[in-house]
């Protein structure tokens, strides 16, 4: 990888506090993941270079066609919008390049014409994570950290430890001590983290002690409160414009766990339109499941913080998290676009998944929660049936297999079998009983 195709439309990058009333900058060489001054979460600034729009938009188009590793990936291909990290620093594993859908039976399901899905879950490590976690690895391998640490209930930790196997580091996770997806968990396990599920806690408790952990000097936290981690992450937002010829789409929606991926699609929103890239933003809904849903709540109070869950209750595991650290920016997102705010139940989650599954692509759960939520707005009158709808998918069917077993068999907790139940039928070693399921199980001469 050359040094000199390292390109950037920006003058100058630097760490910044969210914090209105604080706003202090730090160099991006320092190891920060909170402002030392006022405790609140960082964010990359810029300053933009003024490049022509269309001659930005040929050139990552043009990139398609190169061999280059940085252009393979469907994030570095677009690092002009991207922190300012050495090509012999970057950790890779051809992350994003994930495909666009047109749904059918999905489409119907919900009541709309247009919608779209963008499969996250077609990334190396099966999940969106991968945008973020190679831009944030790239920067702990340039900061020479040696050991790389995350709180998971699964993709993450998959997508680190991956991550981390590629770059030659040392990969710590801590997941909660139940109702973790096995799927995610034996992905860390294959890339060699070592694995330590702490007894009575859930994802806010070992997120607790991983940020207690990162303040050693060796240790590199790559939770979603990690900057770079956003950073990649909006690659999502540029990749899929790219893919729609910069056609911006009426709604995106997004599931809400921790909130990066709200985070990073707004401000990739906001840095898009700095640039001259994009000319209006697209209404950003974020979902939530019902048992989990801070944000839902907050803004259902017009409030401006959340009260956090302390227990969240959801078989999506991706989003059981009762006190998301993106918080803040996700509500300036819902603002700022005029986006909506859903909570979904396990049994619209469970039957929405299956209705994803009939147009052949599966996801799982906690990605079928926004398609859960655009039939709930179209219900609701939110939705027009003709705007054009792209809902992100996070993650892969074979995330959570368990989960997808469970549901078409009836045996999914408080979740009555739905109509897209689709379960195996036991017969008997006979041709003619087997040859009447040829035929929607009616006799066939």
């Amino acid at each position: 990888m050359d040094e000199a195709n390292m390109r950037s439309l920006w003058r100058e990058a630097a760490l910044e506090c969210l914090n209105e009333a604080c706003r202090r900058q730090y160099p991006l060489t320092e190891k920060l993941f909170a402002c030392p001054n006022c405790g609140d979460l960082l964010s990359i600034a810029y300053e933009p270079t003024g490049e022509e729009p269309d001659a930005v938009r040929a050139r990552w188009r043009e990139r398609r066609l190169s061999d280059d590793p940085l252009d393979q990936s469907g994030v570095w291909r677009f690092r002009e919008c991207l922190p300012p990290i050495a090509p012999s620093h970057v950790v890779t594993l051809r992350e994003g390049n994930t495909p666009i859908y047109r749904a059918r039976f999905a489409a119907q399901y919900a009541g709309v014409h247009d919608l779209l899905f963008k499969h996250l879950g077609l990334n190396p490590t099966g999940s969106f994570k991968d945008y973020g976690m190679t831009v944030a690895v790239s920067q702990a391998r340039a900061l020479g950290a040696r050991i790389l640490i995350c709180a998971s209930t699964g993709n993450t930790s998959a997508s680190m430890a991956a991550y981390a196997a590629r770059g030659g580091m040392r990969a710590i996770v801590l997941i909660p001590g139940e109702d973790v997806a096995v799927g995610k968990v034996a992905q860390a396990l294959e890339y060699g983290a070592v694995t330590l599920q702490v007894r009575g806690a859930n994802f806010d408790d070992v997120l607790r002690l991983v940020r207690e952990l990162s303040a050693r000097p060796d240790v590199y936290l790559l939770n979603s409160l990690n900057p770079f981690r956003i950073e990649g992450q909006k690659a999502i937002l540029i990749e899929l414009l790219d893919q729609l010829g910069w056609e911006v789409p009426e709604h995106l929606v997004v599931p809400g766990g921790n909130l990066g991926n709200s985070a990073a699609l707004f401000k990739a929103m906001a840095e898009l339109r700095q640039l001259g890239l994009i000319a209006r933003w697209p209404k950003l809904t974020i979902v939530q499941a019902q048992g989990a849903s801070p944000l839902v709540e907050a803004v259902a109070r017009g409030a401006k913080r959340i009260r956090p869950v302390a227990q969240p209750r959801t078989h999506a595991t991706a989003i059981r998290i009762g006190h998301p650290v993106n918080w803040k920016r996700a509500l300036q997102a819902l603002d700022a676009t005029g986006g909506f705010c859903v909570a979904v139940s396990e049994e619209e989650i469970a039957e929405a998944k299956a209705a994803i599954g009939r147009d052949g692509i599966g996801c799982e759960p906690a990605s079928a929660a926004t398609l859960a939520a655009v039939k709930k707005l179209r219900q609701e009158g939110k939705l027009a049936p003709s705007e054009t709808i792209v809902a992100l998918l996070t993650g892969h069917l074979l995330k959570d297999p368990d989960y997808t077993l469970r549901y078409h068999s009836g045996q999914l907790d408080d979740v009555p079998t739905g109509r897209l139940a689709n379960p195996p039928i036991l017969v008997e070693p006979c041709l003619d009983t087997i040859v009447r399921y040829l035929y929607n199980g009616k006799l066939s001469a």
